[in-house]
């Protein structure tokens, strides 16, 4: 285990007000909470107040593999700041606006069971997938 936070970094078309609804609107996240095709996020809740809890369910489509993932919200600057305890471990989340787009970043602390490299990519992979989602819709309108 190392104390140093892991990051991944996006830049979503839309802005951080829509990046903000996307990253904690419960019918939002079960369209982006995944890191492949073949993965799902059936369901989805949020409890958006400090000291608020939070969960998510992610699971193979085929059934072979699942697990779920929940926390508390710490501290919530809305359209700004997302920090929050899963597991004894802590991540933020900011969105910084950019013109008619948002820089979205995730710091997490990483657990010892998988390589920082593996965390990394999976959580970046998740975050991609969210900025494609939020880009998506926010271009619909």
């Amino acid at each position: 285990m190392t104390d140093k936070q892991v990051v991944v970094e996006a830049e979503v078309a839309a802005s951080a007000a829509q990046s903000w609804d996307a990253y904690t609107s419960p019918d939002r996240i079960t369209q982006w909470n995944f890191a492949s095709d073949d993965w799902q996020c059936p369901t989805a809740s949020v409890d958006l107040r400090e000291g608020g809890r939070f969960s998510s369910r992610m699971e193979a489509k085929d059934g072979s593999a699942g697990f779920d993932f929940s926390g508390t919200y710490t501290k919530l600057v809305p359209n700004e700041r997302i920090e929050y305890e899963f597991g004894g471990r802590r991540a933020t989340v900011s969105f910084t606006p950019h013109g008619d787009r948002t820089h979205v970043r995730v710091a997490f602390d990483p657990e010892a069971e998988h390589s920082v490299d593996q965390q990394r990519s999976g959580w970046q992979a998740i975050l991609d997938n969210f900025a494609k989602h939020v880009g998506a819709t926010s271009a619909r309108g």
